[in-house]
């Protein structure tokens, strides 16, 4: 069955991930990560069958600054991912937008918060799975710290990160904080789904890899 990962929800900044993203989370890339009702509680909407999720808390990181150049392209060596990378923005409901099932090899970045290699945290949503069968971020939970992340924008300067570390969170108690607060370094979060199914069919967890600008 496919993974989604579950939108945001956000009172000022959401993200929705699974993805990636719970937050922006994104991510979401799976059947979805989350949305947050509260992004300052950090609570989530149930996922949906084909959705990644990802959610900002409201103030957490400055939006994109104007002339900043959008990335277009991520890679990870790693593990075999080369995908362009699309926007997201937010739904009507104020959850974060993640790529449609039948984009599942295709990231996507959401455009409310930092672009990579900037000042501030910038949110990477991909799915696990979708109905489609095996997503971008399939292999997301394979990957080591050290390892190299590339985000090349649409003028083909590229920006390299290092894999810090990673973690696997439950949907219902996403670290909005941890992944959409303010931070001076210029970091990167991956979003997807991860874990077991609940009764819906829906990933219960969050995979959330943590990366910093070399």
């Amino acid at each position: 069955m496919p993974r989604t990962p579950q939108p945001l929800r956000r009172t000022a900044p959401p993200v929705y991930a699974c993805l990636a993203l719970a937050a922006l989370m994104a991510l979401t890339g799976c059947s979805g990560p989350a949305p947050s009702k509260s992004p300052a509680a950090g609570a989530h909407a149930p996922a949906t069958a084909d959705t990644p999720d990802a959610g900002a808390p409201a103030g957490a990181t400055a939006p994109a600054k104007d002339g900043a150049r959008p990335p277009v392209h991520v890679s990870i060596p790693s593990l075999g991912v080369d995908s362009a990378v699309m926007r997201l923005g937010l739904n009507a409901d104020r959850t974060v937008e993640v790529p449609p099932a039948d984009k599942g090899m295709t990231v996507g970045w959401y455009t409310g918060g930092s672009v990579p290699g900037d000042p501030g945290a910038a949110v990477l949503i991909g799915h696990n799975d979708t109905r489609y069968g095996r997503a971008v971020f399939h292999d997301l939970k394979k990957i080591a710290k050290g390892a190299d992340i590339v985000v090349r924008d649409d003028r083909g300067t590229e920006v390299h990160f290092e894999v810090t570390g990673r973690e696997t969170a439950s949907k219902k108690a996403f670290p909005t904080a941890r992944v959409y607060g303010r931070t001076d370094a210029r970091a990167l979060r991956l979003i997807t789904c991860d874990g077991a199914f609940d009764a819906a069919g829906h990933p219960v967890d969050n995979l959330i890899v943590y990366a910093t600008r070399k």
